[in-house]
């Protein structure tokens, strides 16, 4: 026996005895005290829970009444098997909170029915205080171990599903078959909404704005494709933005510079993404600090499907001014555009080009005889609309960032 504890041997052995009665009655007391238990102790658990407690508690006896040992430290596999309880606790989702509770409750039944086995088996007042001192110590130091445990595991499975979450958003940008895009959520652990909506930003602007977006945000990672400025610009997949939702992720994004595409099924965010990217790309910008919604900007975003086709176009389309002094082809080019996008109202021509009427028909006879009768032909008053369309935009192609400069935005 120890020269600290002093257990007699037939003590110890008398309370070892009785072990599998304190244990049902700790595990039961267990259940009555913590509710969260009721369910994980019952049936085949509660058996393995019981034997569990019997193992740590006639591990303890086994330090109190050996030669040589601390019975306030617990022996190796008591403490492996509360290291593991605890990580299984964080596997169940469960805080540490109902598993120390546990522990205290455990402390107290089991103290109560062994210091009882003691008295009736010869133990000294002065044995039985420091045996109690030193219950407690084990119980602490088991307890200690399975918070590690619990702590652990957290950062562990933590990490692991970051990671999990980063692959599942380059995975959605990319595109691919449904079913590898569920089993990607299934192993991320995240629960896919009806629509997902692309949003890129500058890395500096993250922060902030996740802190006023839906928890299942996705970010993307450095390496996403189409985006040459690695590092500076990231790509969040916002669930559920779409209809009456839509005003609120511009409110969430605020002043932050940022390009907002459609929304899409969840499956299908890539699209959003080659949306917005292509906004990017094109240099598009909104009038103010606001977030560039490229639903707002459908137009231009057609018109510049192919920048070279356009060009051409206008040229064609221009032909018939294309002889004429710069002076006399940009006021007859402005008039016949304010001719076609006001359907030949002749007042509101002039006043969009701050001339009198009599001036805006002096100037639409010239084009009548410069066109002839093609501007009656809905086939070149389409091609004119498109090309004269475009120019009145103000907009020229470019690549930019949202972190880096402006274009012109009309």
């Amino acid at each position: 026996m120890t020269d600290e504890l002093g257990i007699p041997d037939a003590v110890a052995e008398a309370m070892r005895e009785e072990l599998p009665a304190v244990a049902e009655q700790t595990v039961g007391a267990i259940v009555v005290e913590v509710p969260s238990y009721a369910d994980a102790f019952s049936g085949e658990m509660g058996r393995t829970i019981e034997n569990a407690v019997q193992l740590a508690l006639g591990g303890f006896l086994e330090l109190a009444s050996a030669g040589g040992g601390d019975a306030s430290t617990p022996i190796q596999p008591a403490l492996d098997g509360a290291y593991a309880l605890g990580r299984g606790e964080a596997r169940s989702g469960r805080s540490m909170d109902a598993l120390l509770g546990a522990y205290r409750v455990g402390a107290r039944v089991s103290w109560r029915h062994m210091a009882a086995s003691g008295v009736r088996a010869g133990l000294s007042a002065e044995q039985l205080a420091r045996f109690a001192e030193l219950v407690f110590a084990y119980i602490d130091q088991l307890s200690a171990a399975s918070v590690a445990g619990h702590t652990d595991e957290l950062a562990t499975s933590g990490r692991v599903r970051e990671r999990h979450l980063e692959r599942l958003a380059n995975q959605l940008l990319g595109g691919g078959p449904r079913e590898d895009l569920v089993a990607a959520t299934e192993r991320a652990d995240w629960p896919a909404p009806r629509t997902l909506t692309a949003v890129i930003l500058p890395e500096a602007r993250v922060r902030g704005a996740l802190a006023s977006l839906d928890r299942r945000t996705l970010r993307s990672t450095d390496d996403v494709p189409g985006l040459t400025s690695s590092g500076e610009l990231v790509v969040l997949l916002v669930p559920d933005a779409e209809g009456r939702s839509r005003p609120a992720l511009m409110r969430s994004l605020g002043e932050r510079e940022a390009v907002v595409g459609p929304a899409r099924p969840w499956d299908e965010v890539h699209s959003s993404y080659a949306r917005a990217l292509r906004a990017l790309q094109l240099g598009l910008t909104a009038d103010g600090p606001e977030p560039l919604d490229t639903e707002a900007r459908l137009a231009d975003l057609v018109l510049c499907a192919d920048e070279t086709a356009l060009a051409d176009l206008r040229a064609q389309a221009l032909a018939p001014l294309a002889d004429l002094g710069a002076g006399a082809r940009e006021k007859l080019t402005e008039t016949l555009r304010a001719w076609l996008l006001h359907h030949g109202r002749r007042e509101a021509v002039a006043a969009e080009l701050y001339v009198h009427p009599q001036t805006v028909r002096y100037r639409m006879g010239q084009l009548r005889e410069l066109y002839g009768g093609r501007l009656e032909d809905p086939r070149t008053v389409l091609e004119l609309t498109i090309a004269l369309g475009a120019a009145g935009t103000g907009r020229r192609a470019g690549t930019t960032s949202p972190s880096h400069g402006r274009h012109s935005g009309r």
